[in-house]
């Protein structure tokens, strides 16, 4: 085997500090501390994390840098607003109007399409490993006819997490699985969303990405990406267009379709 063909990349393990990092970003932006709340004591959550009071200090040190917490001397360490928070605050308040959905796409391209590529040329193989493991799950719930958004959720997440840059995931995190649409806690949920065709639709457009992703392809995972959001903009166009026609045939006394059309 020459050497051009074996994949060198591996997964480093992540620090201690690395670790209690990660789950106080995630409950500092998931609200579990309000912002003003004193964290526990240094003390404490070196026995909640089962870790140094080194590795909690250096974990401080990281979330404050980022501007997530802000340690007072003689006082504690304290939790500020953030962006993230921000954007999880308006993400949780974006309403059903599709021109908001359309907006959220548009967030989502300027950062999925970019995180795809950096996902193809950075991710190890255990990385690919889960963006497929997602893949497969929404796969399995489709004929089971049970909700997909999680999964779907996840497999982007996943991809996220693929570039080996947190700041992805931080902000995917905060918009939220609400903003996937084929699940009914989805404030542009719809019918036609849980339909086998449209959901099958969907995974043929997650394969193309993640085919591009494990080739190690940036330049295709990037188009990949482009192309499934922009379907998805695309079919939210095409509900504005039906509840036109729906309007129209109303008006002039025609009775407008029951449902929304499939999606080509």
């Amino acid at each position: 085997m020459s050497e051009a063909s074996v994949d060198w990349r591996v997964e480093r393990k992540a620090k201690l500090s690395e670790n209690v990092v990660s789950a106080l970003r995630a409950q500092i932006i998931a609200g579990d501390f309000a912002v003003g709340e004193k964290l526990p004591t240094e003390t404490r959550m070196s026995e909640i994390f089962g870790v140094s009071r080194t590795v909690v200090r250096e974990a401080v040190a990281i979330l404050s840098a980022d501007g997530l917490v802000e340690p007072r001397h003689g006082a504690g360490v304290f939790v500020r607003m953030n962006p993230q928070r921000r954007i999880a605050s308006i993400a949780a308040d974006v309403g059903d109007r599709i021109s908001q959905a359309i907006n959220v796409l548009e967030v989502r391209m300027g950062i999925e399409i970019e995180s795809a590529g950096l996902a193809a040329e950075r991710c190890n193989a255990s990385q690919a490993a889960r963006i497929q493991e997602a893949f497969f799950e929404f796969d399995r719930l489709i004929p089971l006819g049970e909700q997909t958004g999680k999964a779907d959720f996840a497999f982007h997440r996943e991809i996220a997490a693929a570039t080996n840059n947190p700041f992805y995931v931080d902000i995917l995190d905060a918009l939220g699985d609400r903003t996937i649409p084929c699940d009914r806690t989805s404030p542009w949920y719809s019918v036609e969303v849980l339909s086998p065709q449209y959901l099958m639709g969907l995974q043929r457009e997650h394969l193309a990405v993640l085919q591009a992703i494990t080739a190690g392809d940036p330049a295709a995972a990037r188009d990949a990406m482009r192309r499934h959001l922009t379907s998805a903009q695309q079919r939210y166009r095409r509900r504005l267009a039906h509840q036109q026609d729906s309007y129209a045939a109303a008006a002039g006394g025609q009775r407008p379709p029951d449902t929304e059309p499939e999606p080509s």
